[in-house]
């Protein structure tokens, strides 16, 4: 073998080699990947009681309740499937019904997701376009999520001879 043919066989075995160790790692974090996951996604796939993963959802109205110790429960929701979420500690401030959220956690046997982390979305504007699909294919798609930062804006405040506050005359 001449030279450049061994130099060529030591590139293509170790780009070989690299390609395999690449899919190995891609195969074993399929459903890692997911940034969270849905009560759908959840329910169609059957996942076991103990297995750690991201929860996300809306809160749904009128479920959040609270016991004793800083313990909440609430059910997220994705528009199809709903799931029961019980939470010990402080939630963040933005935490709210009819919110974004994403928890970290394990479904236990009765299927109550049990959360160890909560994390509060406190913007619908920026999100993935699947996501945007899905929520529009779901009738769940809220017109001012594309709007101006200004639509909603509160009028400024004036003083009491109607002139804007801090206006220069």
């Amino acid at each position: 073998m001449t030279r450049k043919q061994r130099r060529m066989t030591i590139i293509g075995g170790s780009l070989a080699v690299l390609a395999l160790a690449a899919a190995l790692v891609l195969n074993a974090l399929r459903d890692s990947i997911v940034f969270f996951s849905t009560p759908t996604m959840v329910a169609e796939k059957h996942v076991q009681a103990g297995k750690r993963f991201r929860l996300g959802g809306l809160v749904q109205p009128g479920s959040l309740q609270r016991g004793d110790n800083l313990a909440v429960s609430f059910e997220v929701a994705d528009g199809n499937a709903k799931l029961p979420v019980a939470y010990k500690g402080i939630l963040p401030d933005l935490f709210r019904e009819g919110q974004g959220v994403v928890a970290e956690g394990a479904l236990d046997a009765n299927g109550v997701f049990k959360a160890d982390t909560v994390l509060a979305k406190h913007d619908e504007t920026y999100m993935p376009k699947d996501v945007a699909d899905a929520l529009k294919k779901q009738g769940h798609w809220k017109d001012d999520y594309g709007g101006k930062a200004s639509d909603g804006a509160k009028p400024a405040a004036t003083t009491a001879q109607g002139n804007p506050q801090g206006a220069v005359r």
